[in-house]
């Protein structure tokens, strides 16, 4: 790879970790948004009888957040592992680009 290339790489190694550090950031604010609304709802559910039909409702609704939670979970980890995977490209671009300048220079 030459300097010209690696140096286009890292450019866009950097946006592509920007985006994913920006995803990221979204999902664990909407992560902590949808624990907040499952916390209160366990303090309604403690105020209403079990068998009321309040506190079913409230019961599924917790279930569908709770699944929502986990999706993103999931979703986090996949940015999670993204960005791992261009941390390490961009450890092996910047290798690349030291041993082109090393050859340019030799």
């Amino acid at each position: 790879m030459g300097l010209l290339t690696a140096q286009l790489r890292l450019a866009q190694i950097t946006s592509y970790r920007s985006d994913l550090e920006y995803q990221i950031m979204l999902v664990s604010s909407t992560k902590l948004d949808l624990s907040n609304q499952i916390n209160s709802m366990v303090g309604l559910a403690t105020d209403l009888e079990p068998d009321s039909p309040e506190a079913k409702a409230l019961e599924k609704k917790k279930e569908r957040l709770m699944q929502a939670e986990k999706a993103l979970d999931m979703q986090l980890q996949r940015y999670q592992n993204q960005l791992e995977m261009i941390n390490q490209e961009e450890q092996q671009v910047k290798q690349q680009k030291q041993e082109a300048i090393q050859r340019a220079y030799s």
